[in-house]
């Protein structure tokens, strides 16, 4: 029944492309955990340090020149939120690229060509791009991909592939073009990469960690620049990708010393947490620098906890 309903939001926003759509709640929440706590729905703004409206969310990303959609990567209501934005954007004609972590760069020359290919559903589209279906959950990727395909908005693949990474993973220094963080921000890069390994990485792993982390987040920022026309350029990317602090908008601007922070929008769709419902909390910025412009608050697709799985 779950899913019959993700079908039919995807259908309806779908359609709704032709019909000047606005950006909307899911009709029905597909996460069912913490579906009660008050935050679920509102949205955020970290400079008004209020809630705000949908309809003040839309005025605020229509004036970006760059949007980060961030993302926990397993929660549908992310990409439901998602598909709704990008498809708003499309009837507005106000996207001209949309770039994806979910593909690494090597997929670039299948993209170049994509609309030259007729596509007559979502699964011959996956098809052609030889979709990581183990990595990357098709059915929440594949409506967007399919949308930019079917109103002819260039598609990016933002990622280092495992070849680069690996490289990165085995040099001694920072290359030059990642070398933009003071000694603050480096110490928080390696701290949330022990955290997000559960404290199990080595440490003598962390330099090489945090060089791909980096590198990662210099070719997604790369890949927002490829195109330079006067529309949006959106990223879609896990959270900490989003980050205005430390993750892909520092590099933005470090490589354009005409770019105004102002003009990078980082939303970050996160789930509630239990008994936290002061917003401020879910920031945790760096340097009096809120690491997103806008929190979207969903409920929570699982209660797994995944370090205790990997430390059995």
């Amino acid at each position: 029944m779950a899913r019959a309903k993700y079908i039919l939001f995807i259908i309806s926003v779908s359609v709704s492309v032709y019909a000047v759509p606005q950006i909307e709640q899911p009709l029905n929440w597909q996460s069912r955990l913490n579906i009660e706590h008050e935050l679920v729905g509102k949205i955020w703004s970290s400079k008004r340090q209020e809630f705000i409206t949908v309809s003040e969310f839309t005025s605020s990303i229509e004036e970006s020149r760059y949007l980060i959609l961030g993302e926990k990567h397993d929660n549908p209501d992310h990409h439901l939120l998602q598909l709704s934005i990008i498809n708003y954007l499309v009837s507005r004609d106000l996207l001209s690229l949309v770039a994806f972590e979910m593909m690494d760069t090597s997929s670039q020359n299948l993209l170049d060509e994509i609309h030259l290919k007729d596509m007559g559903s979502q699964e011959s589209l996956k098809d052609y791009l030889k979709w990581d279906e183990e990595g990357w959950n098709w059915s929440y990727y594949g409506p967007i991909i399919y949308s930019a395909y079917s109103s002819k908005v260039a598609l990016v693949a933002s990622n280092l592939t495992d070849s680069k990474m690996m490289e990165l993973y085995g040099l001694q220094e920072l290359p030059p073009e990642l070398d933009i963080f003071d000694g603050l921000i480096m110490d928080r890069l390696v701290q949330d990469i022990d955290e997000s390994h559960c404290g199990l990485l080595p440490e003598s792993q962390f330099p090489a960690m945090v060089r791909v982390q980096q590198g990662r987040d210099y070719s997604m920022a790369q890949s927002l620049v490829s195109n330079k026309g006067e529309q949006i350029n959106v990223l879609i990317a896990g959270n900490y990708h989003a980050r205005k602090d430390l993750g892909v908008p520092k590099y933005l601007i470090a490589n354009d010393s005409e770019l105004r922070n102002s003009t990078i929008v980082s939303v970050s769709f996160v789930e509630v947490v239990p008994d936290e419902t002061d917003p401020a909390n879910y920031l945790q910025g760096l340097n009096d620098v809120a690491p997103h412009d806008f929190l979207w608050f969903t409920p929570v697709v699982s209660e797994q906890d995944y370090c205790s799985s990997l430390r059995q």
